[in-house]
């Protein structure tokens, strides 16, 4: 059996594979709340010139085979949202440093869902989990519609970043619905150029280095300490493998985690929700970069999803990675560990919060680590080691996950730790 040992020092990833785009998409849950109030802000030239630039969208099958409707009118969501983003690794249309011949022999094309996240929005909007699932997973995928009107064969066991070439993305929708057990009727693909325009957009992104972060294979060479990230430098912190943690890609997930999490704290302060010119430009580059599934690609569906959103406190706001561990049959490979699985597909179906118990991933410490007292009787059950996540106090129906599951709320400070 596969899953027969389990084995927690992962260090898959160090093939010589291309990088990702895709903590663009974990921009996408903080972009729609912010594009939500912005539309009470901005002028309607603003507003309509941001609609305007919608890219063409891409028609999607999900499991349940469910239209969504646009609301009849502008308010917040009710119930559950479900919303998978991926971020392709293609050259293709990008420009610049990516348009050489080496790059473009890397990745053109459709491209790989190299990184992928599923945004869950419980029913009463008071708790939201965005769960990456990593490239590298090992899993079965099932037969998938083409363009053509025909079907993939489904395989058995296949690499998760490669549903989007083969399938387009209703095939990662369709892969992620079986892994997460859950409904996703929403999607987008991300571009390279969606990090770059956010951090401009915004201002720059303040991040917390714990140790030098130098990688000269994205052109990354930072100082230790707090580093306010914009442009080119920003889109390469966020795609660094191996300036970070063991240099594998799960460590490259908790440092976008940290990314994201310092721009979704930027993006819903009191500075940038005020200005109105900000947030109009949050809202375009985010339009400008993303291409919406066709359930998606309203704007009055937006809006209604940005509404629901933007009730979520961010301390219940939990970025985590789905349960995973070293692939016996391949130390470069992960596959599903059951047991963080099937915790974190209890608290999906139940629709109730997860709660993490473990540390916040090989490339990033808590900012506020203090070296660990002493064990005494009183403390030594409780005492959490340094890069822990704290551990919040669960209510009865909360699900608290194994402690290799890695992860960090968006409230919660933490700093990159350099290879």
């Amino acid at each position: 059996m596969r899953h027969s040992a389990r084995t927690y020092s992962v260090r898959h990833g160090r093939l010589p594979v291309r990088t990702a785009r895709g903590p663009v998409a974990r921009l996408i849950a903080s972009v729609l709340a912010v594009a939500a109030v912005s539309a009470t802000a901005v002028t309607a030239y603003a507003v309509e010139d941001t609609v305007s630039s919608f890219k063409p969208s891409i028609h999607l099958v999900s499991a349940s085979g469910k239209s969504v409707a646009a609301p009849p009118s502008v308010g917040a969501e009710s119930g559950a949202v479900n919303i998978l983003l991926a971020g392709t690794d293609t050259r293709t249309g990008q420009g610049g440093q990516f348009s050489t011949a080496d790059e473009l022999a890397g990745s053109s094309g459709a491209g790989n869902n190299d990184v992928t996240m599923v945004l869950h929005l419980s029913a009463d909007h008071t708790h939201a989990s965005v769960i990456s699932i990593p490239r590298d997973l090992m899993v079965p995928v099932p037969s998938c519609p083409t363009a053509s009107g025909g079907s993939t064969p489904a395989q058995s066991d296949a690499q998760f970043n490669t549903t989007l070439s083969t399938g387009g993305l209703s095939c990662v929708v369709l892969t992620a619905e079986a892994l997460t057990g859950l409904s996703i009727p929403y999607a987008a693909e991300i571009s390279f150029d969606g990090v770059i325009a956010m951090s401009n957009a915004i201002g720059g992104v303040t991040v917390c280095l714990a140790t030098p972060v130098t990688d000269p294979y994205v052109g990354l060479d930072l100082p230790a300490g707090q580093q306010t990230l914009v442009g080119q430098q920003a889109l390469a912190f966020v795609r660094s493998r191996h300036g970070i943690g063991d240099g594998s890609d799960l460590g490259r997930i908790s440092n976008q985690q940290l990314f994201l999490s310092a721009l979704l704290r930027k993006a819903t302060s009191a500075g940038t929700l005020g200005n109105p010119f900000t947030l109009y430009s949050l809202a375009k580059a985010a339009t400008s970069n993303i291409q919406l599934s066709d359930t998606l690609a309203s704007p009055t569906t937006l809006v209604s999803i940005a509404l629901a959103l933007k009730s979520v406190p961010l301390s219940d706001f939990v970025f985590l990675q789905y349960p995973a561990m070293t692939d016996p049959d391949n130390p470069n490979r992960v596959v599903p560990e059951p047991d963080g699985v099937a915790a974190l597909k209890q608290a999906l179906a139940a629709d109730v919060p997860v709660v993490l118990t473990g540390h916040t991933g090989d490339g990033t410490v808590s900012a506020t680590a203090t070296p660990t007292p002493t064990p005494t009787p009183s403390t030594a059950a409780t005492a959490p080691a340094a890069g822990s996540t704290p551990v919040p106090t669960p209510s009865s129906t909360d699900v608290s996950l194994p402690s290799d599951v890695t992860g960090q709320t968006a409230d919660e400070q933490t700093c990159t730790k350099g290879n």
